[in-house]
């Protein structure tokens, strides 16, 4: 093996699950600011989101995290997008017609006064 290459400041940190409260003692490098007591002592924490201990994997949990599916979002996102992109279309078109129409009108105007 290479020297110098691991480091060397492997100390005991708690890790505590935010989901549940579980809390683990075992040795880390990972830096933190906050301390804890864990049977009279004290010990760097970090706090983790989710563990062995609160993931559903490991629990057997099964947790339904939305209603509806991947897909149908999907479909219904795109939908809305076709719609929003009709009615721009549908105004740009509007706007087009209003514009050709007061330039033709300017025209007639324009012959009329030449008349």
């Amino acid at each position: 093996m290479k020297k110098d290459i691991h480091p060397s400041e492997y100390r005991s940190v708690v890790f505590e699950d935010l989901n549940n409260g579980t809390t683990y003692l075992m040795r880390s490098t990972i830096a933190t600011d906050e301390t804890t007591k864990l049977d009279g002592v004290e010990y760097p924490l970090v706090k983790v989101h989710i563990s062995g201990s609160s993931h559903p994997f490991f629990t057997g949990e099964e947790r339904i995290l939305d209603i509806e599916g991947r897909v149908d979002k999907f479909k219904a996102r795109a939908a809305a997008g076709a719609a929003a992109k009709d009615k721009r279309a549908a105004a740009a078109k509007k706007s087009a017609a209003r514009k050709n129409a007061k330039a033709a009108k300017a025209d007639d105007k324009k012959e009329t006064t030449k008349k």
